[in-house]
């Protein structure tokens, strides 16, 4: 059992010190795959050399042919772009039809942007630099919206009092826990409770499945879902070159909404891989990271061309 002092003390500052992390799940926390088995040196010995020697030239004959194709590859790319930008910067009516191209960073060949989708990525990106400001009144009335729609029917509580507690806030004070999510992290929860008003409202009641005694809080698991996103779909750099990003970048021409459905059907994987693996408090990083590479497989698949494919959006309601 823990002690009170250290329950208190992971309770109020581990998870808000994680949600300030940059999410990677590229790399291992220990060893998560078999160790590989261990063999003698014996009679095998001069037979497996000889058949490592002959795979090592095939493997330097298919390294160069690669190499080749990289470098043509990227020779096309860079022709590409430079027509590009003479096109756009002589102000041509030719230039101003030309989409723009971002690069994606696999394979380097270029992504072409309709018009729509630059504006609604430009328009989201703006949304992501607005930081949360307790002393602007716009944020503040957001706040007691996202209560209202939480609690139907209950007094609005002052911005600072405990109540918010019960949301799954950290402190008394909502607006401490907005580090690294911004503004547009409390948009998501509003348009969360408003477009998909039960599934917001079982999440935030913890009503379905065997919870965990120390579960985790509702509100801050929003933010940080958020952060992770935001992270995932490497929208903070000047061009996406993860096949995620990607793949969001043209769900984003059929949604303008896509970022915040994309949220929703976010959180409801959470809650479901949290309940999967009956995870507890301190266990949320490791559920928030299964959670990235699930959205990231179903964003993959070939036959998702909104947001509504995805199968992860079954598992809403509304």
């Amino acid at each position: 059992m823990l002690s009170g002092n250290l329950r208190r003390r992971l309770h109020h500052g581990d998870l808000d010190g994680r949600r300030n992390e940059h999410v990677d799940t590229s790399g291992t926390d220990g060893l998560n795959e078999p160790l590989l088995g261990t063999y003698s040196y014996d009679e095998r010995h001069t037979k497996e050399y000889g058949d490592k020697r002959q795979q090592d030239i095939w493997d330097d004959k298919k390294k160069e042919q690669l190499h080749w194709a990289q470098l043509f590859c990227n020779l096309v790319a860079q022709w590409g772009q430079w027509l590009a930008n003479i096109f756009h910067n002589s102000g041509s009516i030719l230039g101003r039809m030309l989409p723009p191209i971002i690069f994606s960073g696999q394979d380097n060949l270029p992504l072409l942007l309709s018009p729509l989708q630059e504006e609604r990525l430009r328009n989201l990106k703006q949304r992501l630099g607005i930081p949360f400001d307790s002393a602007c009144v716009d944020h503040q009335d957001a706040l007691r919206q996202l209560w209202r729609l939480a609690y139907p029917g209950r007094q609005v509580p002052p911005l600072k009092s405990e109540l918010w507690k019960e949301m799954g806030w950290q402190g008394s004070d909502p607006s401490t826990d907005f580090r690294g999510g911004g503004f547009v992290s409390l948009e998501n929860l509003i348009f969360f409770a408003k477009t998909y008003p039960d599934s917001f409202q079982g999440l935030l009641h913890k009503r379905d499945g065997r919870r965990a005694e120390w579960e985790y809080p509702f509100a801050v698991a929003g933010i940080n879902i958020s952060f992770m996103l935001v992270q995932m779909l490497e929208l903070e750099l000047g061009r996406p070159s993860s096949k995620a990003g990607i793949c969001f970048i043209k769900l984003l021409g059929e949604d303008e909404m896509a970022f915040d459905n994309l949220y929703c059907v976010a959180f409801q994987m959470m809650d479901a891989q949290w309940l999967a693996k009956r995870a507890s408090y301190m266990e949320f990083n490791e559920v928030l990271k299964a959670t990235r590479t699930q959205l990231e497989r179903e964003l993959s698949l070939d036959d998702v061309f909104s947001i509504r494919d995805l199968p992860a959006y079954n598992m809403l309601t509304r």
